[in-house]
């Protein structure tokens, strides 16, 4: 089992002129033999020479002296690698990233959509048998082997690695749509400062003449043709889309929208360019921020006229619904997108712990925060509703007509405009939209950054401050098509189609490499070298079969039934659902690739090239105490 470290045949001489380290490196070989590593140019100090050093896994390791030459990049990298601050600084981020605009305005739609309180026992078994395993998969994966989302399937799988080229292309095509959603919830807050909010009154050079306010002191009659002042506000205003004909004709930039989204970058380049150290400081209000704000909404919405409409209306259950496929698919969908596995940031993120850190804990802890906060947006989006209900004089499923976006920039903005302190809810109501978004920002960035930077340390490893600026132009760059006056129209297709069925697609294929290449024996055994104990029959079932066909099962849903898109009264012609897919093929294309490309630079026979393919190559440092051992 052991042989001591002092063998000759693994210790080569010092060379002249240098100076020898203290001790090496335990590396374990898939035959569990022991060989000597040198540790490059860094001396790890210890107790006096031939002091015993007992390892966790049975193998003991007694200290020689190592020659320095040969020093091993990888090595080295390891022990420069940044580390949270502090524990709270990595929940924090993890909770921001997965609680985004999506918890706000998509859970209760959903929610009320298929079945009201029924639909909790579906989403409540997706995220059992599903969500929860997924992330914690991808935070013990990131955690042990230390690396993002492209250099960590060297260690895992080496064919499988245009897995994290994939993902990379995936979050840029995110960062293009997703943070002119944020640029909209700007330029909603800069309008905010006003005595009168601008989308009140329909008094307004971008009125129509069917705008129709309703609060007015006049009696006003509700037609079909009228139109609230919010959505004009929002429609002729924010999105200036009376000015665009479709995908045919997208029109010029709103050089408004383009100031917004070119602050909001900046504000993320100066969070994310030094690394964790800040982006872990700046989560301490973007991820704390929109806590406050929904407590204060949520007393403010449960005060209000007709309320309770609203939040009989999301609670009460239907049945019948659990009967529809679609109820299971929306549950798994919902449960799977709003925990975000798949996109490299969990993996980029647990890879900055400390290697016995919790990460079991912390999977639990951040997944049960992210489906409360879904479930109590639903009350503070719908006592609101209620509300508008009530001044209506409709049913609420009338008023809740809206969906996605138009949400919160419509519905929810023309009710706190019609409240008592309107100008003071509207401004942190829309500070809130801007932490929810800025810190799930700043994690898909940073899933690219850590990807790109361990795979190419050499080129990228000291200039991570020009790296960060050169993504960030690109991702700017990259959201003018969404600036444009038929923008809506690009972020509502890009959300629909590029990230989707290519996340579903990357997941999928990552648990299957990971449960059946990998080996789920081999993984539950580094989980238990770093939290003491190996993970339970439960986590073991879910990761070979239940979570691939979980993925497999809404993969199929979705692409058998491609989504009709509609926005506003603009009917998608059908050529976009050809340019969508090809959209969310150019990301997933990166994973047939990278396997037929390994394939061939690889010597040997067909059948050793395959073995050499899925075999890990690299091996992974795991500390303990002064020793670093190498699993293989």
């Amino acid at each position: 089992e052991t042989e001591p470290l002092t063998s000759k045949k693994d210790v080569s001489d010092c060379s002249k002129g240098e100076d020898c380290k203290e001790n090496g490196l335990l590396v374990r070989n898939p035959k569990s033999a022991l060989r000597l590593v040198e540790d490059g140019n860094k001396v790890h100090p210890q107790g006096e020479k031939g002091e015993a050093a007992q390892i966790s896994n049975g193998y003991s390791g007694v200290q020689s002296s190592v020659p320095c030459n040969g020093a091993q990049q990888q090595l080295m990298e390891l022990e420069d690698r940044e580390t949270w601050s502090k524990k709270i600084d990595f929940l924090l981020s993890v909770i921001g990233y997965a609680v985004d605009l999506g918890n706000v305005w998509r859970f209760p739609y959903i929610c009320y959509q298929n079945g009201g309180g029924a639909f909790l026992i579906p989403y409540t078994i997706m995220a059992i048998f599903g969500g929860i395993p997924l992330f914690y998969m991808e935070l013990a994966l990131g955690q042990y082997h230390r690396n993002g989302c492209i250099s960590i399937w060297r260690k895992i799988c080496p064919i499988f690695k245009g897995i994290g080229f994939a993902i990379c292309i995936i979050d840029l095509y995110v960062a293009s749509y997703y943070n002119t959603i944020m640029a909209w919830a700007f330029y909603y807050l800069i309008s905010s400062f006003t005595a009168e909010l601008p989308w009140t009154s329909c008094t307004n050079p971008w009125n129509t003449g069917n705008c129709t306010n309703y609060f007015s002191k006049d009696n006003v009659s509700w037609s079909v043709h009228s139109i609230s002042p919010a959505e004009e506000f929002y429609t002729r205003q924010v999105l200036q889309v009376h000015r665009s004909d479709g995908l045919d004709d997208l029109g010029g930039i709103s050089w408004q929208l383009t100031l917004c989204l070119l602050l909001i970058f900046t504000i993320v380049y100066f969070s994310i360019w030094k690394g964790v150290k800040t982006s872990g400081k700046v989560v301490w209000v973007t991820a704390t921020f929109p806590y406050i704000i929904l407590f204060i909404l949520l007393v403010r919405g449960a005060t209000l006229p007709g309320a309770w409409r609203g939040v009989l209306y999301y609670l009460k259950p239907d049945w019948q619904k659990l009967l529809a496929t679609e109820v299971w698919v929306d549950a798994a969908a919902q449960i799977f997108f709003s925990l975000g596995p798949g996109f490299g940031v969990l993996l980029a993120y647990a890879s900055y712990n400390k290697f016995h850190n919790n990460c079991y804990q912390d999977a639990l802890v951040t997944s049960s925060v992210n489906c409360l906060t879904s479930f109590v947006s639903g009350f503070v989006i719908f006592t609101v509703l209620g509300y508008m209900a009530e001044m209506r004089n409709e049913d609420v499923s009338e008023v809740a007509k809206d969906t996605g976006p138009s949400l919160l920039f419509i519905t929810y903005a023309e009710a706190i405009a019609n409240m008592p302190a309107s100008t003071f809810f509207a401004i942190i109501f829309f500070l809130m939209l801007l932490t929810l978004g800025l810190d799930s920002t700043f994690a898909g960035l940073e899933g690219v950054i850590t990807g790109v930077l361990d795979e190419f340390p050499h080129v990228w490893g000291k200039r991570r401050e020009l790296f960060v600026l050169g993504l960030t132009i690109v991702c700017f760059l990259g959201s003018l098509a969404t600036l444009t006056f038929g923008g809506a129209y690009v972020v509502k297709l890009f959300e629909e189609y590029a990230t989707g069925p290519a996340v579903l697609t990357v997941v999928f294929l990552e648990a299957v490499a990971v449960s059946w290449f990998y080996g789920i024996t081999q993984f539950c055994n580094d989980v238990k070298e770093m939290l003491g104990s190996a993970p339970g029959w439960y986590w073991r079932v879910c990761w070979v079969a239940i979570s691939p066909l979980f993925l497999l099962f809404v993969t199929c849903s979705f692409l058998s039934n491609p989504p009709e898109l509609r926005l506003f009264d603009y009917d998608y012609p059908y050529w976009t659902t050809v340019v969508g897919y090809c959209i969310g093929t150019s990301s997933v294309i990166f994973i047939p690739i990278y396997m037929v490309y390994r394939l061939v630079i690889t010597p040997g026979t067909l059948k050793e090239r395959i073995l050499k393919s899925i075999t890990p190559e690299t091996a992974t440092e795991i500390p303990f105490g002064d020793i670093r051992m190498n699993a293989v």
